[in-house]
């Protein structure tokens, strides 16, 4: 059984759920595109909606930018009991007059804590208040009420997926099950979104051949999911045309004696070629000061947002064996996988 839409008392639920991305924003050319990442501003706009979530230990970059806005994108890595960790992420798009036109709180991949709090809820309510110091209670009030309408089931049978929707004088707001959160604001609005990645990311169609040469099954296009079997390894893009935007894969680690027992070069024999030769050398030395300690990253390198998750299994003191989950790049601002 599908459960249907929400009608609770205050709301007003449009007609359709808000798409992702929303119509039209990215076609159009190059406009000022610029793809190198750069820690948020701490003043304005951009300081206020992520000082709550960097104080809270999450990770935020400006990740690009153009003649009309530019895109802010943060991430927490929640742990399970089995050291499995769970993103969970918060993008925003702010107008050249540095006003929030747009922002979404997805749900985490997986609650880290079943039986705790709604993770999008705690992600937000402190965001929205800290720029429309009404927004964020109400918020929490309309979500609460939703989940708990739902335990209750009073919702009717529906081909829809359940959600509410409702307005104030900032902005629109849409929530779900499963998309999260999305504000849309209504005295502000970005025409045209950035989607640069050149300053970091080459082509799927120039890097496939060398991850074919590393063992990788790959068969682009239209496959953006490779997988090397011999290791358990996966390299995943997600693209716009040809253009890399963001690159994910997996690799492991051993250091026994303190020598990497599993070099880079088997998996990758010519180098990280799908990075741009600017921060491909950067971006491989933290990669690799990652993999001989056996721990994770989140920051910017060489312009560049780079995400390790690390798990570690230790043998000795000086000897370990790990296998690292590494993001390179943001995702363009409401498309998945954010």
């Amino acid at each position: 059984m599908i459960l249907g839409p929400l009608a609770l008392t205050g709301c007003t639920r449009s007609s359709e759920p808000p798409s992702l991305p929303p119509a039209g924003v990215y076609d159009h050319d190059a406009a000022g595109e610029n793809s190198r990442a750069e820690p948020v501003p701490t003043d304005g706009t951009a300081g206020s909606v992520t000082r709550p979530l960097t104080e809270a230990g999450w990770f935020c970059a400006q990740v690009r930018a153009n003649a009309d806005g530019r895109a802010l994108w943060c991430r927490i890595g929640h742990r399970d009991q089995t050291d499995t960790v769970y993103p969970q992420v918060a993008q925003f798009l702010l107008d050249h007059d540095d006003r929030l036109a747009w922002a979404w709180f997805p749900h985490a991949e997986q609650p880290a804590d079943p039986g705790g709090g709604d993770q999008v809820v705690d992600a937000a309510a402190p965001v929205l208040a800290a720029i429309w110091s009404d927004a964020g209670d109400r918020m929490r009030k309309e979500i609460d009420d939703f989940n708990r309408d739902l335990r209750d089931r009073r919702v009717q049978r529906s081909d829809e997926i359940p959600r509410i929707a409702w307005r104030d004088k900032h902005a629109d707001y849409s929530y779900s099950g499963i998309d999260g959160l999305m504000v849309t604001a209504r005295d502000s609005s970005v025409r045209r979104w950035p989607f640069g990645a050149e300053h970091y990311a080459t082509t799927m169609s120039s890097a496939v051949d060398d991850l074919r040469a590393g063992g990788y099954d790959c068969a682009y296009p239209p496959q953006e999911n490779c997988n090397r079997p011999q290791s358990n390894g996966y390299f995943h893009v997600t693209l716009r045309d040809d253009q890399i935007i963001t690159a994910r894969f997996g690799i492991g680690s051993q250091i026994e004696s303190g020598r990497q027992r599993h070099p880079l070069s088997e998996e990758f024999p010519n180098g990280l070629t799908f990075l741009t030769e600017a921060v491909r050398g950067p971006v491989t030395e933290r990669i690799e000061e990652a993999r001989r300690s056996g721990t994770g990253f989140a920051g910017i390198v060489a312009g560049t947002v780079v995400i390790i998750d690390a798990s570690r299994g230790s043998v000795g003191k000086a000897d370990f064996a790990a296998y690292f989950d590494i993001q390179i790049g943001a995702p363009l601002a409401a498309t998945l996988p954010v």
